[in-house]
């Protein structure tokens, strides 16, 4: 588990690392997740897309695999769940709304990206 102070401190590396803004992210709120990440935490691609916080959320919807347009297809989820479910996404969090990322194989393939678009939803 990382603390944390830790973990807002890799979170501003990786922002600073793409050239993007800091946001911290409530882990006390909710995410929207894939029920696949929830199920299996391997699966791979993981892609993630932080809208702005609204009603109890933060801002996260992230999935892996293939995208789905099903109203269910999001679950909502307390972001400090991910400690056990997907730890490799807590270092992501801390990227501002208007964030993407991609994770693939296993963690050694990662793009970061600002999407300005998403602010418009």
């Amino acid at each position: 588990m990382i603390e944390k102070d830790n973990l807002i401190e890799i979170q501003k590396e990786i922002c600073d690392k793409y050239g993007l803004n800091f946001e911290a992210c409530d882990l006390n709120l909710k995410i929207g997740i894939s029920l696949n990440i929830i199920e299996n935490k391997h699966e791979m691609p993981i892609y993630g897309s932080r809208l702005r916080a609204e009603n109890g959320t933060n801002g996260w919807y992230i999935y892996a695999g293939n995208y789905s347009e099903a109203d269910d297809f999001f679950k909502p989820l307390h972001a400090s769940h991910l400690e056990e479910i997907c730890p490799l996404l807590l270092p992501y969090l801390g990227l501002a709304p208007g964030s993407r990322f991609l994770i693939a194989e296993n963690g050694n393939y990662v793009d970061v990206w600002e999407d300005l678009s998403l602010l418009e939803k």
